[in-house]
């Protein structure tokens, strides 16, 4: 698919992965309606970018009816939508599942999967409306594929957009409307400090060398372009995919002893 002159939803835009998928794509030529809950930081993405390609929504992706307002925001300032790109995203707190409070659970779970979820159907006619290639785009994690301790909510969020995405590839397998979903590994992002997480030395530290940003949004739009439909980003998601395919009791384990070290 071609990317130049495309009109793009990119959300969580303006920071981590969303902003260097924003910045990548509009130096591919595209439009791009970048999607964020923090106005400081997509005021910011604008004076940085200032380009006239490029729209900024101050959009919560857990509250359905914020996502509606923002269809409406949409479709005065385009006539359709090319591409969708689910970026937004938010971890839990490091703690069990019996420790979590329900406000907690199901924001993570509002965010990170009837977010997603609700976009596209709210999308859904425009993006099938004619027959000219369109793609939808939804960034799971290697979380949504392999258990981590302490991150289980999490994980079961990615994994139920993980499946989603995979049910709606088959039913779009006919049409106009390609889907992709990505797995990315741990990335240098501020995704802990965007859902208000703090981190313990012990999670921070990993064999891994963590993705850049800049890196896996660059995979994502190549992966657009040759019409892919499953991307792992990183080489801890290869590695644990690999792992978990080979003995899931053995990789659990072995993942619990080096978070617990």
């Amino acid at each position: 698919m071609e990317i130049k002159k495309q009109n793009v939803i990119v959300t969580g835009a303006a920071s981590g992965l969303g902003l260097e998928l924003t910045k990548q794509l509009l130096a591919e030529g595209a439009n791009v309606a970048a999607v964020d809950i923090n106005e400081d930081n997509l005021k910011k993405l604008e004076l940085d970018l200032n380009s006239k390609r490029l729209k900024t929504y101050v959009v919560d992706m857990g509250n359905v009816e914020s996502i509606k307002r923002f269809r409406e925001d949409y479709k005065k300032d385009y006539s359709d939508v090319d591409i969708i790109i689910n970026n937004a995203g938010i971890i839990q707190p490091f703690v069990k599942v019996g420790e979590l409070d329900d406000n907690t659970i199901n924001k993570t779970m509002n965010v990170n999967f009837f977010g997603p979820l609700n976009l596209i159907r709210l999308f859904m006619e425009d993006l099938t409306k004619d027959k000219k290639e369109q793609y939808i785009v939804n960034v799971s994690s290697m979380g949504g594929f392999f258990p981590f301790p302490g991150q289980t909510i999490y994980g079961a969020s990615k994994a139920a957009l993980k499946l989603f995405t995979e049910g709606l590839f088959a039913e779009l397998e006919n049409t106009n409307v390609r889907v992709m979903i990505v797995l990315p590994g741990a990335m240098a992002t501020n995704i802990t400090k965007n859902s208000n997480v703090e981190i313990s030395t012990t999670e921070e530290n990993s064999s891994f060398k963590m993705l850049s940003p800049a890196v896996g949004a660059s995979e994502i739009i190549k992966g657009i372009k040759k019409n892919k439909f499953k991307i792992f980003l990183g080489s801890d998601s290869k590695f644990l995919k690999l792992l978990y395919k080979l003995n899931s009791i053995w990789a659990i384990r072995y993942i619990n002893k080096k978070m617990n070290k």
